[in-house]
């Protein structure tokens, strides 16, 4: 019988055989497989080829290897004092003999009685002559034919093993038989694909190598269309269902703002400023990200998108994750539109100042309420502040344009919020923004609904950081060993002031890093003592922590020691210094973030020290980029090879289907075609009324939130 997977969504595992209710519900708990379809799309995490597979007699010392072995004796030690309990079992073949030890996994004595068959994986050993292994990995089965075979990731906990999920998917594709294929036949040709139905065998049970290569390249494309379908669908579904404002552009207050700035707009501000004037043109309203760089400049071209609004008569909006971020906005925007005025309401011989506004959880109450007049008579003009921006009673007169920055800070929900506080039925354009580059490939899977403007240019006059690694020894780190203080005194004798960030607030038992707590303390009568040093964190309160900033801005401070609260957006030119320690804690992003505080002041050279071992997993690869680039789109590159897309999927917008099997490592290529697939099929038929089955696989992929934006909206 011929199926679509969306009507395999709707079946429940129970329907094949041997998946009875507390099978299900293990399945359920091990991996979140309650339909038919999640099943087929629990894909091998790799395949093994019997026919290679090495004897007991040829596993040789060192090999990384799968062995075949029946249990022909076992036993079970208790654990006592630092020795741990462990299972033990003799496995045979033909060949001869091998020992396999299960550390603190006793239970194992059930699943290995004498006379059971299995696939062990694991590092052959040897001691006293005799070869032994640790499993990494156990593949309950009989005698196993040759062929190759899928391996599932199994389940200990709920019992359910490699062998269990062959049969059950076996079943499911046995019953399926063959499988509706959506995806249109002109582009099968262009890229040589195999249908659907080759590819669910050829991964789950292929005879050949050759055959699971085709097939994980059409699941992989298949999985990427998906996504990228119900991205281009709702990108093209808001623009027709949203009346934008049609901004004028090339007005004299933009004109102004550019001609008074101290320095020429670089050529990656120009094309950026192009397109979102654009945008703020069109009938539609915008949807756009701008990611750029550390110091590439994004507040200019922000300040100028709202301007836009101004001009016509509207306001502009501009929303940061922390009051820090908020308050440094509000100071920078400021400075930039010192002077300007605008046209006083009702009066056209008169003007009045441009009004800049903040507003953040520690707006004192009587200036909230003044804003808050201000807001709704039209007399704010550029709204500047935290969450409270979107609290209820906040109320525009005119809202036309709303930027959004670190916008991977707020929720989809919250976005929405803001851009709700338009004026009757027009939508705000809104631009959000991220000074962390991500991958193109990521930016295109995450934010794949946004059209994407990228700022990959430094203004001129910036000096390169000279990045160190100071490297120490695993274990706990003694401030007194490092070098970087001495030159720390010197920067603060030239004039110039420094960073210490660390990982954690205060002492942990249970990590073993440095607090920004201890280590004020300690450098305060120790390393730097005599100088000014002040400590900051995000338990402090919101005064506590402006007065730091403002007397760190001010220079009132020469040592600043920190958390990652200063990661973005803080903005003081006379820092030249910043020290990080147990830097291999932190993220990759975070490291190029807060390299990015320091080197800020015009023709001042500057200096980031990374403490750390580098020992964390990945602290090594990171800590090396750090040294050898500063551009933050090849460290985005590099860290997702390390990290590898989880975590940045982590991040993704509200109603994205998880990958299963495609890469945005692996498969770069494959995310770009099946854009520009998407692209192709949405335009040429806007709601995929041409593509019904396309569509109801599309549906049930979907969250329930996106679901009814899409198709019931």
């Amino acid at each position: 019988m011929a199926v679509t997977l969306d009507r395999l969504a709707e079946l429940p595992v129970t329907e094949l055989k041997g998946v009875g209710p507390e099978r299900a519900q293990a399945l359920v708990d091990a991996f979140e497989i309650k339909t038919v379809l999640d099943l087929v799309t629990y894909y091998p995490r790799r395949h093994l080829d019997l026919s290679t597979m090495k004897t007991i007699r040829d596993a040789r010392p060192d090999d990384q290897v799968w062995v075949f072995g029946r249990v022909v004796s076992t036993n079970v030690v208790r654990g006592y004092g630092k020795v741990k309990p462990r299972f033990e079992a003799t496995i045979a073949d033909d060949s001869g003999q091998m020992k396999v030890t299960f550390f603190n996994q006793t239970w194992r004595a059930k699943q290995f009685p004498q006379g059971t068959e299995a696939l062990f994986f694991g590092k052959v050993k040897t001691f006293r002559g005799s070869k032994s292994m640790s499993p990494q990995e156990v593949d309950l089965l009989g005698e196993p034919e040759v062929g190759i075979r899928p391996i599932y990731r199994q389940s200990d906990k709920s019992r359910i093993y490699s062998k269990d999920l062959r049969a059950w998917i076996a079943s499911a594709l046995n019953r399926a038989d063959e499988f509706i294929d959506p995806v249109p036949a002109d582009v099968l040709d262009r890229f040589d694909f195999v249908d659907r139905t080759a590819a669910f065998n050829g991964y789950h049970r292929p005879q050949t190598w050759p055959e699971i290569t085709e097939a994980r390249r059409r699941l992989v494309f298949d999985e990427l269309l998906r996504l990228q379908l119900a991205l281009v669908l709702r990108k093209r579904t808001l623009e027709r269902r949203s009346a934008g404002i049609a901004h004028q552009i090339g007005g004299e207050l933009v004109r102004r703002f550019h001609g008074q700035l101290p320095y020429s707009l670089t050529n990656a501000q120009n094309r950026v400023i192009g397109e979102i004037e654009r945008d703020l043109a069109s009938v539609h309203p915008m949807h756009r990200l701008l990611q750029g760089d550390v110091g590439s400049g994004k507040t200019v071209v922000a300040v100028s998108a709202l301007l836009v609004a101004v001009e016509g008569g509207m306001q502009g909006a501009l929303m940061a994750p922390t009051e820090v971020l908020a308050e440094q906005h509000a100071l920078s925007v400021r400075a930039l539109l010192e002077g300007f005025t605008r046209s006083a309401e009702n009066n056209l011989f008169s003007e009045r100042p441009l009004q800049v506004d903040l507003l953040t959880g520690r707006t004192p109450a009587a200036e909230r309420r003044r804003i808050d007049a201000r807001l709704q008579q039209g007399e704010t003009d550029i709204l500047i502040g935290t969450h409270a921006l979107i609290e209820e009673g906040i109320a525009f007169k005119s809202l036309g344009a709303v930027v959004v920055d670190e916008q991977h800070k707020f929720g989809v929900e919250q976005r929405a919020a803001l851009r709700e506080k338009g004026a009757g039925d027009l939508v705000p354009d809104v631009l959000v923004m991220t000074a962390t580059p991500i991958p193109r490939t990521a930016a295109m899977t995450v934010y794949g609904d946004l059209d994407v403007s990228t700022l990959d240019e430094i203004p001129p006059g910036r000096e390169p950081i000279t990045t160190i690694w100071e490297k120490v020894e695993p274990g706990e780190l003694t401030l007194g060993e490092l070098t970087v203080w001495a030159h720390v005194r010197e920067e603060v004798a030239a004039g110039r002031q420094a960073y210490v960030v660390c990982p954690l607030i205060e002492e942990s038992e249970k990590l073993d890093a440095r607090s920004a707590e201890a280590t004020y303390e300690e450098l305060s009568v120790g390393e730097l003592a005599g100088l000014r040093l002040a400590l900051l964190h995000g338990r402090l309160t919101s005064a506590e922590k402006e007065k730091v900033m403002t007397q760190f801005r001010a220079g009132a401070i020469d040592v600043l020691v920190s958390t990652t609260v200063i990661e973005v957006g803080v903005d003081v030119p006379n820092a030249t210094v910043m020290v990080v320690l147990d830097a291999d804690r932190f993220g990759m992003a975070q490291l190029h973030q807060l390299r990015g505080r320091v080197g800020r002041g015009a023709g001042l050279k500057s200096w980031c020290y990374l403490v750390g071992a580098g020992a964390s997993e990945g602290g090594e690869e990171r800590l090396s980029a750090m040294v050898r680039t500063q551009d933050g789109f090849e460290l985005a590159e590099v860290d997702l090879d390390i990290r590898g897309e989880g975590t940045i999927m982590g991040e993704r917008q509200k109603g994205r289907n998880d990958l299963k099997l495609a890469s945005l490592r692996r498969d770069r290529e494959w995310v770009s075609k099946a854009r520009e697939v998407a692209f192709e099929l949405v335009d040429a038929d806007p709601t995929l009324a041409d593509h019904p089955d396309l569509l109801n696989e599309i549906e049930a992929f979907l969250d329930d939130d996106e679901r009814e934006f899409l198709f019931k909206g």
